[in-house]
Formats: structure tokens, sequence, C-alpha cells
């Protein structure tokens, strides 16, 4: 009988000393490659065979093959020039972190079976509970990410509402129609958690936003009155906290007020944002979560946490539990265990993810954190004090944080909102286009919108100098061939 392992002891010491060179020389040389992936669709698969080796091949073969094949292949999150969408970190202790947990290879769906991976999880979302300044009485759980997150969240809101819908389902009976509210500002993960949980998107309801793409409380406060007196049942209200397009702050105290008036349950999505209340003078952002019946934070977004870690904060354990617990015999464990995680959620099977969590909350502090963070928004700032400079430029939402959202607008195309729109898209895909910085776009009361989001932990105040400079100077000359500038 052959071995079970691939390879000795030696060759995999030795293969992890070249993941490992070959890993700290990308973060190092990362800056001075292209942003995005220049393939098209199907080149990385038609460089594969198409069916796997017969004969297994040595390691030293696979990482031959990492600069071949996959590197053209990759879009740099990791690099200090990647502004689209929301900008993240892999970070060394984060880094360290995924490769511990890959090689101990548990599964912590219960206390028993690795009590450190519980354990540490709980710990870890201890300290960042307390660092951003959330009660004392909310629970933490890791999730994967924000959407599935919020599927809890929603899960959790629901079963509040007593329908026995755990047992008997909200099929064949006659259940009135369950009500969500959001903006249209919500990232769209809402909208999908009611579809998957049966509640339909007719159900999820778009409540008006004001000047700043805020949402209206007092709009709030009116389509749910109507909503009742239309026999339909109000379940969850989900505020943002940074808004995914805008970075928009609800106001989460006058929406909370409206929701314990009414007995809904509210759920405050501060994904991207929620990390930024470690920096003392951001502390207001989670204002009036206190009155919140659950809260999203991804540190994996802003917080130097390789995808994915998303943590979902309650102060009703026992409802979520209640949502989730299923006993199964071979499952079953003694009651003086620890806390068994598989209890909250709809996985079973749960990764060791809090690990690298632990590990960058121990690897960069408290004050360091709040350092990066806080020079993050110092550099948005900036990047608004040089646009606002250009008379072609305009700004188009308040910028709090650490994103900003622009478009180039000269005199001939004003008044022509189709061909600002051409001008803006075709600008950011010129930009894209030099390899040198990624941007990506939304829309801002229906105008196109280029949209530059800052924060990865490399990022430096010439990276958003050099990206601003390009993007004015193909703004000025169409014609003019992008090209990387370092």
């Amino acid at each position: 009988m052959e071995s079970p392992d691939v390879a000795t002891s030696t060759e995999f010491a030795r293969a992890l000393e070249r993941a490992a060179a070959w890993s700290a020389r990308y973060l190092e040389e990362v800056s001075g490659m292209p942003v995005l992936s220049r393939v098209r669709p199907g080149e990385i698969a038609a460089m594969l065979p198409a069916q796997m080796p017969e004969e297994g091949e040595p390691l030293e073969a696979l990482l031959d093959d990492l600069d071949r094949i996959v590197m053209p292949g990759i879009t740099h999150w990791n690099h200090p020039r990647f502004f689209a969408y929301f900008a993240i970190t892999g970070s060394e202790p984060g880094i360290l972190g995924e490769l511990i947990s890959a090689a101990l290879n548990v599964n912590g769906m219960v206390w028993r079976t690795s009590p450190a991976a519980t354990e540490i999880e709980e710990v870890a979302l201890r300290w960042l509970r307390d660092a951003l300044g959330i009660p004392s009485e909310f629970f933490g759980v890791v999730y994967d990410t924000a959407s599935v997150s919020g599927l809890h969240a929603l899960a959790a809101a629901r079963e509040s509402l007593d329908l026995d819908i755990r047992n008997a389902g909200q099929s064949g009976r006659p259940l009135p129609a369950l009500r969500v509210y959001c903006t249209e500002h919500t990232h769209s993960h809402i909208e999908k958690d009611a579809i998957l949980m049966g509640i339909g998107r007719e159900n999820v309801v778009k409540v008006p936003t004001d000047a700043a793409f805020r949402m209206d409380a007092g709009a709030l406060a009116r389509l749910i009155d109507q909503d009742r007196a239309a026999g339909r049942l109000p379940m969850c209200v989900a505020a943002t906290v940074g808004a995914t397009s805008t970075t928009a702050v609800d106001p989460v105290s006058e929406i909370a007020r409206v929701c314990k008036e009414r007995g809904i349950w509210l759920h405050v999505d501060a994904a991207y944002a929620g990390p930024a209340a470690i920096v003392p003078e951001l502390r207001w952002l989670l204002d009036g979560v206190e009155h919140a019946d659950s809260l999203v934070v991804n540190p994996h977004k802003w917080m130097f946490v390789p995808v994915d870690l998303s943590v979902l904060y309650t102060p009703h354990e026992q409802l979520l539990r209640r949502a989730f617990s299923l006993s199964a015999v071979y499952l079953e464990t003694p009651s003086t265990d620890g806390r068994n995680y598989m209890d909250y959620g709809v996985q079973l099977g749960r990764r060791f993810r809090g690990l690298k969590l632990w590990f960058v909350l121990r690897a960069y502090g408290r004050r360091r954190i709040a350092e990066l963070l806080r020079g993050h928004v110092a550099m948005a700032q900036q990047l608004a004090h040089w646009i606002e400079a250009e008379p072609d430029f305009e700004i188009l939402a308040p910028h709090p944080l650490s994103v900003v959202c622009l478009r180039h607008a000269p005199a001939h195309l004003r008044g022509d909102a189709a061909a600002l729109d051409a001008h803006n898209a075709a600008l950011a895909e010129r930009v894209n286009a030099s390899g040198f910085a990624f941007i990506s776009t939304t829309r801002l009361r229906d105008a196109l919108t280029l949209r530059i989001a800052i924060g990865n932990a490399r990022t430096t105040e010439r990276d958003v100098r050099e990206t601003w400079e390009l993007l004015r100077g193909l703004a000025r000359d169409p014609e003019a061939e992008p090209s990387a500038r370092r």
C-alpha cells in the first residue's frame, strides 16, 4: 500500500519555505504589478489540462505554476492602489493565521472538537467588541461574509415574532406578509437574504433618503404604520453605517426610536465602517447601536484580516440560538462542555477563522489599527480637497470616511446626462487599463459616479496623489495613452 502522504516532511518543509519566500516577495513587489488582471475570459482555463492528472505531481511543480498560470489572472486586492469596491488587506499576521489554521484543519462545530477554536474566537470577539465600544451584553459569532451575517440576523428577527416558522414553516398557512425596511443604498445582500428566506423582494421596502443619502426616519415610521394598517407584519429595519456606494451613515439613534416604539427588530450593517469606531474621534459612527438587536462588522474589510471574516453581534444570544439550534444524536455533547458554535447558524462545519483575527489584533494592537484607519480617512479628505480645487470635477456625496465619490463634468457635457455618464465610464476604464490603479463606479441619483475607496494598510498619500494625477490627466486629454506612472 502506498503512503498516504504525497510528500516527505523534508519535501513539505522545502515547499513551505519556498511558498513563504514567494509570499513575502509578493507583498514586497505587488505595488509594481498591474492592479487589474489583463487576461480575457477563458485564458486561464485554456492553460490547464482538460482532465486531472492520473499520477500525482510533486509540490515543487505546483509552486512552479504560480507565476506562469495563477498570477496573470489575479486582480491584486492586496495592491496599495486598489481603490475599487472596498480596499482590503491580507496582512502578515492574518496570512500566518490562515496558514496555521489550514495546517490544523480543525472543525470547530462543537466545543470539544477543538476547544481552542471556540475559546479564541470568543476572546477575540470580546476584545473587538470592547475596542469598538459595543455594549458588553452583545454576543459575537464569526461567519464568512456580511451577506451570511445579515441572513442570520434576519432569521433571528423572524424568530422574535413567535410565528413558529422554525417548525411549521411559512408556506401552506395564512401568515401576513413579512416586511423588511432599508434604503436604495443598503447593500444588496439584504434583498438576497429576503429572497433566500422566502420573504420575497416585493416585501423589501425602500425607505426614502435625505440629501446625504441617509435613511429618513420619519418616512420609515410612516411606511411601517401604513403596512400595519394594511395587514402586513413589519419584521426588521436594516440601517447602514457606511453605505457601500457613499459610506453614508444612517441616523441609527432616530431609527432605533422608531423601531422601539413599534416593536421591530433593528439590524445595523456596519460591515465597512464599523471597524473605524476603534478610532476615538470616529466612535460616533456606532452611536445608537446600543439599541440595536443585531450588528455586523467585517474585520476583513477595514481591519487588515484576510478574506473572509464577518462578525455578527447581538444582545439576543438565546434568540439567535433558538433560530438555528438542532440536536442530532451523533452531535450530542455533555452539558459541562463549553459553547457549541454550530448552534448559532446554518453551518455545521466551522473552520478556525478566529485564529487570524486573534493574530491581527495581537500583532497590530488597538493603537496601530486606529493610526492606520485615521490615516486612510485623512488621505480621503486630502483627495477631496484636490478634487474641489479642479473646476471640471464634482464631488457627488459627503465623504466622512475613506471613500470619495466624484465625476468629471466638463462644461461642454453639462446638461447631457447620457454623455456625462459615457464620458465618466470611459474615464474609469482608461484609468484601470493603465494598470497603475483600479477604481470602480456606482450610481448616485442616476448619475454614473467614480468611486475611490482607500483602505489597504500599505497605501500611502503618494499612491493617492499619483492616482489622482493620472485620473485628472486622462480627463483633460481623452486621447492620451494611459500608462503606469512609476
